[in-house]
């Protein structure tokens, strides 16, 4: 063989070996990263993913792309994601549901919390009980009293099982003591929709679908189920103002990597994501969406998690709710 082509051999060799050693690394910058959203187009999951998905683009000089992958109450994209290789071209954006799977379905593929690497949250959201406003008295305390006297004339819509609405709606209900029916849905949007319409009556709902329908007058906002009052819609009161405190549900979107992301990856991802969360043309998008934008480390978002595994199992141990 030429003096030439062995050197060429050589330093092939020598790259293929470097790229072997360096490939994820690599992928940190440049490249197309997949974010896949496990929900359909335009709900408040996809939007939210999209807009972090933009400013990551520029801040990690990378593509990142968004995937819908929606179908089996959030599972079907998020078992994508956890199948998939950690080695930064994946990443999953769920909300607070993404914990619940094994709570409310017999058969789930994955595990929804050591399958993952969590990186970040996104965002927070308040919920709001709504109600249709031909059907249900003007005021909390109206409709907590009724409610209480004749639960069969009010009926919940949900939009999904184990979704943060459910888990809020089974405490408001047990709390108040009105054993009201709850209709599940595939979605917010559809939920909202038979609100609207008048065939089921309540719901409480993220905020940030909400509040176009209350500011149009189609839905009558009761109380924000939190501790505080939304920037986004202040004259709408707490739960607690209706003399129910501690009926804090707070709706999240966060950011996972399929489980073994090197944790120099995820430095690097949950720095940008902070960074995102301050710029002020993002928050100005969230608070639009009547959500809010979180700064937190990889270690703090996993340790939320933990806390919030063990709330939802109480919820839905004391709730009686069953896979299905």
């Amino acid at each position: 063989m030429p003096i030439l082509d062995r050197r060429q051999t050589a330093l092939g060799l020598a790259a293929a070996g470097l790229g072997a050693l360096v490939g994820p690394a690599a992928a940190q910058r440049g490249g197309i990263v997949k974010l896949v959203v496990p929900a359909a187009p335009g709900g408040a999951i996809d939007v939210i993913g999209r807009i972090y998905a933009q400013r990551l683009s520029e801040i990690l000089e990378q593509t990142w792309v968004v995937e819908n992958r929606s179908g089996a109450n959030n599972t079907l994209g998020a078992s994508v994601v956890a199948r998939a290789a950690p080695d930064g071209a994946t990443f999953l954006t769920n909300a607070d549901i993404q914990i619940m799977a094994r709570h409310v379905m017999k058969a789930v593929s994955y595990d929804p919390v050591g399958d993952f690497t969590p990186i970040s949250r996104f965002a927070t959201s308040p919920m709001v009980l709504v109600g249709n406003p031909g059907k249900t008295p003007a005021t909390a305390a109206e409709l907590i009293a009724a409610m209480k006297a004749q639960p069969d004339r009010f009926s919940f819509a949900n939009s999904a099982l184990g979704s943060m609405g459910h888990l809020a709606t089974e405490s408001f209900k047990r709390r108040i003591g009105a054993d009201t029916l709850i209709v599940s849905y595939r979605g917010t949007a559809p939920a909202i929709s038979d609100v609207i319409g008048g065939q089921t009556v309540l719901m409480v709902a993220p905020l940030g679908s909400a509040l176009p329908y209350i500011k149009a007058g189609t839905l009558r906002a009761f109380a924000i189920m939190g501790p505080k009052r939304s920037a986004g819609a202040p004259d709408i009161p707490t739960i607690a103002e209706a003399g129910l405190p501690g009926l804090d549900f707070l709706l999240w979107y966060g950011l996972w990597a399929p489980k073994g992301l090197p944790t120099d990856m995820v430095a690097r991802v949950n720095a940008a994501v902070q960074k995102a969360s301050k710029d002020p043309g993002l928050v100005e998008r969230l608070v639009a969406l009547g959500a809010e934008p979180v700064t937190e480390d990889a270690a703090s978002f996993a340790r939320f998690i933990a806390d919030q595994v063990e709330r939802s199992a109480r919820i839905v141990q004391e709730a009686g709710i069953r896979p299905e």
